[in-house]
């Protein structure tokens, strides 16, 4: 790897590596708290950590009770804190620890921003909790009313309120709040996502009571997915007080609703936990797919950090197949799910235009077998006889025998009317008035096949009174794979939100929902995905699709990265050898990510005037809906960064 691509590499695209942290502790045992939080700080720092979170008060332990009284407990927390500056002072990551502190007259429960042997700033609870087990109001007062103020803490004057948020030179933006805060209607971190925060920081004492677990895991969860951040959350453990209630450690790192690492709970030692967030795709979801942007901005005063560790290798799982759930009972909830869709929007289809029937070209392929099967089930929802479904198989230059029987079969499997259309004359007679050579087999050999079978398919529709239901899946319009006017055209485009290494998943479940043809889907599914347009010998495909415009599930990959987070060549690149490093050479990734981008740029005048189809995931290119882009745009910045990466 050249030193150019390590230097480009060295802000790993966006990625910070954060920590959530649960140190053993003494109640009230200042000495022994600091060194339990300075030997995982170490850790932290040597693993590239930008940020460690510890939990809600950790420096005297949060149950100290009528000890928060104590004057020498606060001599010993400021020791405590100061030793920490001592130790930091060569420290590039970041510390939020929390800590009772003093401010006129009056004791707050803090967090407090370490970096570099300085207190950057101090944020105080909004939401002091009194009620149940909780009776903080004891002790704490709130810190919701206090902006633009400055503290004076260890002869040091040292930012104070709940407006503050710390900002690297690279530009991460992260806040924090504590415990409580999170549980309020209106939780602060809102307020300083929407002020540009994209990493939010949770000091907590959160007790174990029955089912407490699965609802703070809901809410780290759902806080992170309102506010499209990362969200690191920490609370005490075992070492506190159990007088009245128990504390079980828990730490969890959740990204835009998903929870990517997550500790273990009621361990008697100390645990850190990492996880590397993504905050380029943070910041393009925001304006990308959310309301985001309307969102009220807050005035938050700005801290500057010096410059955070990078980290030098990403340590974080790359799903290959982003489209694709991981786990099976997923998985099967994911493909009933777009079935049903499917169904239902060509059933509201048919029923508003009071179509007769259902025209499909059958091919034996994938593709057109799930359009077939998403259509009988929107008859059957409808009550309407499969007889109403016309199936066309069309037979042509490079037909094979195996495709031609399963397309048969599973016709026949289903009950509904097929009809064969050999096109091989049709299209010699064509190649004959428009003075084409047929044994040049060129894109003009290819693409009358493909209008061919289009033009017979409207037509017969028409003659029948219904409409021609469309086979093209999402990965084949990305690519602009499909003939203009030919099978890039239909009255309802019922696959057209669908990758193609989802596709074959769907059908795949669809073998238990229709076990009387399991046997032709089975089939289907070990067959290449291929067009058949060009000549074959002894029966065999001859043309297969991947061979020529690459592998789907590197493009199913390549088209989620750069429409749902906009990355950039260089990133998507990077994120493809993390996820395929075992499959694919960086000489192999690129050469089809090239292809991509230059196939995805040219033929969006395709895409331009596609039919309708239903959306099925939160990515589509429908020009009406999700993407809408210019067909003249030019590919030429983003292949001149893939070069240079």
């Amino acid at each position: 790897m050249g030193s150019k691509y390590q230097e480009k590499e060295s802000d790993m695209f966006g990625f910070y590596r954060v920590a959530a942290a649960v140190p053993k502790v003494r109640v009230a045992n200042v000495v022994f708290n600091i060194d339990q939080i300075a030997d995982i700080w170490r850790i932290s720092e040597e693993q590239n950590a930008a940020i460690v979170s510890f939990p809600e008060l950790c420096i005297t332990s949060y149950s100290c009770g009528d000890l928060f009284y104590q004057q020498q407990l606060h001599n010993a927390t400021a020791e405590g804190i100061q030793k920490l500056l001592d130790i930091s002072s060569t420290c590039q990551s970041v510390a939020i620890v929390g800590a009772p502190i003093w401010h006129r007259n009056r004791l707050y429960n803090c967090a407090i921003v370490i970096q570099n042997g300085a207190i950057l700033g101090v944020v105080p609870k909004s939401f002091v909790p009194e009620h149940k087990e909780y009776y903080e109001k004891r002790w704490f007062s709130s810190g919701m009313d206090i902006r633009g103020e400055t503290l004076r803490f260890l002869d040091y004057d040292v930012p104070f309120g709940v407006d503050l948020l710390f900002k690297s030179p690279k530009g991460l933006c992260f806040g924090v709040e504590i415990c409580e805060d999170l549980w309020s209607v209106v939780p602060p971190s809102s307020w300083q996502a929407l002020a540009g925060a994209t990493l939010l920081f949770n000091l907590s004492a959160s007790d174990e009571i029955v089912g407490k677990s699965d609802y703070r895991e809901a809410l780290v969860r759902q806080q992170s997915a309102r506010c499209v951040a990362g969200y690191v959350y920490a609370s005490c453990g075992m070492g506190e007080s159990t007088t009245d209630v128990v504390f079980g450690g828990d730490v969890m790192i959740a990204e835009n609703g998903a929870i990517l690492e997550r500790g273990e709970r009621f361990l008697d030692e100390s645990q850190v936990i990492f996880a590397d967030i993504d905050t380029e795709r943070l910041q393009t979801m925001r304006i990308s797919e959310t309301s985001f942007t309307d969102g009220k901005i807050e005035p938050f005063r700005e801290i500057t950090l010096s410059s955070l560790p990078a980290i030098r290798q990403l340590n974080r799982h790359i799903d290959p197949y982003p489209f694709v759930p991981s786990k099976k009972s997923e998985r099967t909830k994911r493909c009933r799910e777009i079935f049903s869709i499917q169904a239902a929007g060509l059933q509201k289809r048919v029923e508003h235009i009071g179509s007769k029937v259902c025209v499909l070209g059958i091919s034996g392929g994938l593709d057109s077998t799930l359009a077939l099967l998403a259509t009988y089930r929107a008859f059957e929802s409808m009550r309407r006889d499969v007889k109403d479904i016309v199936c066309v198989t069309m037979p042509g230059f490079g037909t094979t025998g195996r495709t031609l029987q399963n397309a048969k079969r599973l016709c026949e499997g289903l009950g509904v009317t097929l009809r064969e259309i050999d096109i091989t004359d049709i299209c010699l007679e064509h190649f004959e008035k428009i003075g084409h050579d047929p044994s040049r087999h060129d894109v003009v050999f290819e693409n009358v096949q493909a209008r061919e079978r289009t033009e017979i398919l409207m037509n017969l529709a028409n003659k029948l009174g219904g409409i021609v239901v469309g086979t093209g899946d999402m990965s084949e319009s990305a690519l602009g794979w499909s003939t203009y006017n030919g099978d890039h055209m239909s009255m309802y485009a019922i696959n057209i939100g669908i990758p193609k290494t989802l596709i074959q998943y769907i059908v795949e479940w669809a073998v238990e929902i229709y076990p009387v043809i399991s046997d032709v889907l089975l089939d289907i599914l070990a067959t290449p995905v291929s067009p058949e347009l060009l000549p074959h010998s002894d029966d065999e495909i001859s043309q297969k699709t991947e061979e020529i415009v690459g592998p789907y599930e590197l493009h199913d990959f390549f088209l989620y990265h750069m429409i749902k987070s906009g990355a950039a060549p260089q990133k998507i690149l990077f994120l493809a050898k993390t996820a395929f490093k075992n499959r694919y050479d960086e000489g192999t990734l690129k050469k089809w990510l090239r292809l991509f981008l230059k196939r995805f740029f040219s033929q969006q005048f395709k895409r331009s005037c596609m039919p309708d189809g239903p959306k099925v995931g939160t990515i589509a290119l429908s020009p009406r809906g999700d993407w809408r882009m210019p067909s003249d745009a030019e590919v030429q910045i983003w292949i001149e960064a893939l070069e240079e990466a």
